[in-house]
């Protein structure tokens, strides 16, 4: 069953003016949809909630929001027939907490099953279980619940700086967002911001148009603010030339790199 609700700040917008709406949230069935919308919502941004796939491949960003278990959420995405849709999907496109979960290729998150979860399979790594053995010798209780720091890594070509993911533009380096989780991704070269509780993991990841970040936007106050406001300021173009960019440094690297073996 299909459902579309229509947000935007302005209340004299019809439903007849839903494309309009360039922004969409996939209908994932989970419970945190209204505050991602409300988040956008408070941003002056026209949202369109839906879990139509004309939509959504029509739209020009997503996100993919999602609380919960892993096992669950892939199985509404499933149920709905979305797994190869959001797969193929060629704008920018957002997982938000579990959301950033889902892109990845597997979750430890069984959910009382025998096997992993299959996810998205779309950034490889793997959602494992903070270490408990860890959070346990520094009496750091499970789940991560509350405000932690970001550290914004250095591998993702940006707006500002050529360091910086253009999803962090104006975000500074130690900046509070707000976390609740229990499973998480590893650091890898993926990762986009880091975050440490008992151990280093994965604030935000990314590969191509897709990110995710772990911790909740909508209720990150004016940080979280910020990074949503820079995602609706991305479109498949911008990523396209943010991509593009990224490819010829990792090329004048890799030749720099030979070179140098090559003189040794």
């Amino acid at each position: 069953m299909q459902q579309d609700t229509l947000l935007t700040a302005s209340p004299q917008l019809t439903a007849n003016e839903s494309s309009d709406a360039e922004t969409v949230i996939i209908d994932t069935g989970c419970a945190n949809l209204s505050s991602v919308r409300f988040a956008f919502e408070r941003l002056g941004a026209k949202v369109l909630v839906t879990d139509d796939k004309a939509k959504i491949k029509a739209a020009k960003r997503v996100v993919l929001p999602g609380v919960g278990t892993a096992g669950v959420a892939m199985a509404s995405l499933r149920e709905k027939g979305l797994v190869e849709l959001i797969q193929g999907l060629t704008q920018p496109v957002l997982g938000v907490c579990l959301g950033m979960q889902m892109l990845a290729a597997i979750s430890k998150e069984r959910g009382g099953k025998s096997q992993d979860c299959e996810c998205l399979g779309i950034i490889p790594t793997d959602i494992c279980e903070l270490d408990t053995q860890l959070l346990k010798a520094e009496s750091l209780p499970l789940p991560h619940m509350g405000w932690n720091q970001l550290k914004l890594t250095t591998n993702s070509q940006g707006a500002n700086s050529p360091n910086v993911h253009p999803l962090f533009a104006g975000i500074e380096d130690g900046s509070y967002v707000y976390f609740v989780h229990s499973y998480r991704a590893p650091l890898s070269e993926f990762t986009l911001a880091e975050c440490t509780y008992g151990e280093g993991f994965s604030a935000a990841i990314g590969k191509g148009n897709f990110m995710g970040v772990q911790f909740h936007p909508e209720k990150s106050a004016a940080v979280g603010a910020q990074i949503l406001r820079n995602f609706l300021q991305m479109d498949e173009l911008q990523m396209n030339k943010a991509l593009m960019n990224e490819a010829l440094q990792g090329s004048s690297a890799n030749g720099q790199a030979g070179v140098k073996k090559a003189d040794q």
